[in-house]
């Protein structure tokens, strides 16, 4: 097993102090980086292994926070927070843009090759990104089929992954058309994968409080969807020695 430091980088993001994770593979030389975005939740554990898991890869992975270096465990407060950052892309890339700015300026990090990969929220932040934009290799995203503002994504410059559950209560068949929708009209090198018979947050491990209805896991689509976003980013941004 390679050797991976890990280590929590504090930055302003959304006038509040954001608190990331970050992971570096072993070695001194530059690698291609990687920023994740966590479920509405905020950052948690999932995601700091996330990020070891990629740079044990090779890959420098940041997974950024939303709230402050808080996780809210209450569905409302999280609601209450994050309903009106999805109904805002400004605010949405400003979080984004924090995080990457953080990430591309580690040394280790190549700057030039980066992707960007996110669930729920954070990956509305990548898709942001996208829109905005932002030179990424790739994006990837779980439960995030959130559409922008008209005409912005033909702004989206690299290929685009998107997974969700067919039985997401949250994401239902209408907003899966309106994306992938935009994401045609913009001419933008798009997949979905729909994974039958899950249901919204599918990829995250069972929690010890309470969670929205309609959110569940299913352990073989949490496998085979992180196989998925890893398959993204070794066509899109290969790790070389």
């Amino acid at each position: 097993m390679t050797t991976v430091t890990t280590r929590t980088v504090e930055y302003p993001a959304d006038n509040l102090t954001m608190i990331g994770y970050l992971a570096l593979p072993a070695g001194a030389e530059r690698r291609p980086a990687v920023l994740i975005g966590p479920e509405g939740m905020g950052l948690s554990d999932v995601e700091r292994r996330r990020a070891e898991a990629l740079a044990e890869l090779g890959y420098v992975a940041l997974a950024f926070g939303l709230h402050g270096g808080r996780y809210l465990e209450d569905p409302e407060e999280m609601l209450a927070r994050c309903m009106p950052l999805l109904a805002d892309p400004d605010r949405m890339r400003g979080i984004g843009h924090a995080a990457l700015n953080v990430l591309r300026a580690e040394p280790r990090a190549d700057p030039d090759r980066t992707a960007a990969v996110g669930y729920g929220t954070g990956g509305a932040v990548a898709l942001e990104l996208g829109r905005d934009g932002v030179d990424l290799c790739a994006i990837g995203t779980v439960n995030a089929l959130t559409t922008g503002r008209p005409g912005e994504a033909a702004r989206i410059r690299c290929p685009v992954w998107a997974g969700v559950g067919s039985e997401d209560p949250i994401i239902p068949p209408a907003q899966r058309e309106a994306f992938t929708a935009e994401m045609q009209a913009a001419g933008v090198d798009w997949r979905l994968v729909v994974y039958g018979g899950a249901l919204h947050a599918f990829h995250h491990p069972p929690v010890d409080h309470t969670v929205p209805p309609g959110v569940g896991y299913h352990p073989r689509h949490a496998q085979r969807a992180w196989h998925d976003i890893v398959t993204l980013l070794a066509e899109c941004l290969p790790v070389t020695d």
